[in-house]
């Protein structure tokens, strides 16, 4: 059974930082491109970040460019975001989800996703 478990996220202050991480079950990360992505209250989901596990590329939105950082460990079957610099809008559900192409912002291109983790970034 193919399965993706998020976990990690939690409540943090601003500037505080926080890892989550997509362990995944029944395939291997080495043939999906794993994306994060976050949906807050009355907006839409976005695009966070992506790893293409096949080459180890990565991608960031904009909006959290030189703060969060996608990573892999393929012994564990898993990917990380680190997190740092937390900033009040950076809170939302994130979710993870696998597509067995390559990377996309287009969260209807991905085929499994996670149940979601809450990040709550507040004084």
């Amino acid at each position: 059974q193919l399965q993706l478990v998020e976990s990690g996220g939690g409540l943090v202050q601003p500037g505080g930082s926080l890892r989550l991480s997509c362990a995944a079950s029944g395939f291997t990360l080495d043939y999906y491109a794993i994306g994060w992505f976050r949906q807050a209250p009355g907006k839409e989901r976005e695009g966070v970040s992506c790893i293409n596990t096949s080459d180890g590329s990565t991608y960031y939105a904009n909006s959290v460019k030189g703060r969060f950082t996608i990573s892999r460990d393929n012994a564990k079957n898993t990917v990380y975001l680190q997190m740092n610099s937390l900033k009040p809008e950076d809170t939302a559900v994130y979710y993870c989800a696998a597509d067995p192409d390559y990377c996309s912002g287009r969260y209807y291109e991905y085929d499994y996703w996670g149940q979601g983790t809450q990040v709550t970034v507040s004084s």
